[in-house]
């Protein structure tokens, strides 16, 4: 038969370190306690000397005992707990293990030049006990831990306590006595685990982000108080999309990218109120770390879009079989594209510009005028971006100008669009509804921008797989019917930026800037 017997949630009860557990025995319903031999349980965390993976917010550790073989785990931030990489020690592993070169790939966007070495420990000196009832039925078991938690390394910090569990029951009343029972014995409910004292042990003080403007302490507020809250969210956002790129998962090559553009967009935009001798660098970095991402990500639009053009069409316009030749094509692309994209994010140059970006937010580079008032501020730098986006969308609508210099122009205003709705979400805090309303409004110009560049781009791979099919002899009529759609609509959409403009570049929305 099927055991559906709801099992009651396992609660931790902590005291001193020196306390003992209390005879359970006399418990209602139970005759005895059969004890179970002691076990030794650990957790090894490794870290760098000055715990960058706990500041991150990773955990990675060596589990010894539970009944479990040795392995590695590694719990990443942002992921359910079952998703914990884990790799299995070698049995002939040494004392101190090597971190696994699959795992030491994952962080190694965190640890840069760090050296892996043990960090911390938490070590459980565990006896069970099961509770037995009338013909030796079991009741309950009973988990006692002697727990130590320590800190290793050139400083060590720890604790050390009893922990007591109650498990495997469905029986409220004896888990309730039992409670009662530990609590009379000086054990009180456990607020956190001991992986969790571990983590608050091992992570290190938040640095202190020198927020200063010509030598005085910048206000809440500010201008330059608002910009790095802006820079410090998406250096944070760029750190996490690490992770997720070094793991193969899908979007982050594109989020990587998005938030180095809204890093250097926000250094470019608002450059007045900076030191540029500083911010410079970073910005040429940020410019060549997104260029090298980017084959990666428009292989990844490009496959996507080409493959859904063709699902698309009438199955008797899908002549010769240019289905599996798009796969064959972007098969291979994406993985040479992905694979330069880790060797990026494992260079040198990459490893330099997290260092500067840590170092910005250390000892922000703010000019003088960084200490006004955000909400009088911001607008100016953000009117700025906009004027640029209105210089561009000039030329591209209009009609008295040469195509090649129109085409130009919306490829200008495409990039001046992005770094306007960037500069107009650093603002965007301090300004609040008037900033929220006209990024809402320049919305759908900006997407018939971008949308506008996926053709271009997308009939550029069309030609080039219609001439690998003509090479092979095969067909490529599909790929021209779908290079004559992306031309059409790369039409329409500059026969409407004319209305689109005029309906997103309304005066009233556009007041705040000055």
């Amino acid at each position: 038969m099927t055991d559906t017997t709801t099992r009651i949630e396992n609660r931790t009860f902590r005291g001193a370190a020196e306390a003992g557990s209390p005879p359970l025995d006399a418990l209602p319903g139970v005759l005895r306690g059969d004890p179970a031999s002691q076990q030794v349980l650990e957790v090894e965390r490794f870290d760098t000397a000055d715990r960058r993976l706990a500041a991150a917010g990773i955990a990675l550790a060596v589990h010894r005992g539970d009944g479990e073989q040795p392995h590695w785990r590694l719990d990443l931030p942002d992921t359910d707990h079952g998703e914990a990489l884990r790799v299995p020690l070698a049995p002939d592993a040494p004392p101190v293990p090597e971190v696994p070169g699959e795992l030491a790939e994952l962080v190694r966007g965190v640890v840069r030049d760090g050296e892996l070495r043990p960090a911390g420990q938490v070590r459980r000196v565990r006896t069970g006990t099961r509770l037995l009832g009338d013909e030796d039925r079991p009741l309950a078991t009973v988990v006692h831990d002697h727990v130590t938690v320590a800190t290793l390394g050139s400083s060590t910090e720890g604790a050390a306590w009893t922990e007591v569990q109650v498990r495997d029951t469905a029986d409220p009343g004896l888990v309730d006595a039992a409670e009662r029972l530990l609590g009379e014995a000086g054990l009180r409910p456990a607020s956190s685990s001991a992986e969790a004292e571990l983590d608050r042990l091992l992570r290190p003080a938040a640095p202190k982000r020198r927020r200063r403007a010509g030598g005085k302490r910048t206000r809440p507020g500010s201008a330059g108080d608002v910009l790095v809250a802006y820079l410090a969210e998406h250096v944070d956002r760029l750190a996490a999309e690490d992770l997720r790129a070094r793991r193969g998962e899908p979007d982050s090559v594109h989020q990587l990218r998005v938030a180095a553009r809204r890093l250097r967009s926000a250094l470019q935009s608002y450059r007045r109120i900076l030191d540029r001798e500083r911010t410079e660098p970073i910005v040429e970095g940020l410019r060549e770390f997104a260029r090298a991402l980017a084959p990666a990500r428009d292989a990844e639009v490009l496959h996507a879009r080409i493959r859904d053009g063709l699902a698309g069409l009438d199955p008797a316009l899908l002549l010769g079989p240019v289905q599996a030749q798009v796969t064959r094509h972007y098969g291979r692309v994406e993985q040479e594209t992905a694979a330069a994209a880790l060797s990026t994010l494992d260079g040198d140059s990459y490893a330099g510009l997290r260092r500067d970006l840590d170092e910005l937010l250390r000892r922000p580079p703010l000019a003088k005028r960084a200490a006004r008032k955000a909400r009088k501020e911001l607008p100016a730098h953000v009117a700025r971006a906009a004027r640029r986006l209105d210089r561009a969308v000039a030329v591209a609508v209009d009609p008295a100008k040469p195509a090649e210099e129109r085409d130009l122009a919306v490829h200008d205003a495409r990039k001046a669009g992005k770094r306007l709705r960037y500069a107009t979400e650093v603002a965007r805090p301090a300004v609040g509804k008037d900033a929220k309303r006209f990024a809402k409004q320049m919305k759908g110009f900006q997407q018939a921008l971008g949308e506008h560049q996926d053709t271009v781009v997308a009939r550029h791979a069309l030609r080039e797989l219609a001439a690998r099919c003509h090479e092979s002899g095969e067909n490529g009529f599909a790929f021209g019917l779908l290079h004559g759609r992306d031309e059409a609509r790369a039409l329409r959409i500059e026969e409407e930026l004319p209305r689109l403009w005029a309906d997103a570049w309304r005066p009233r929305t556009r007041r705040w800037l000055r």
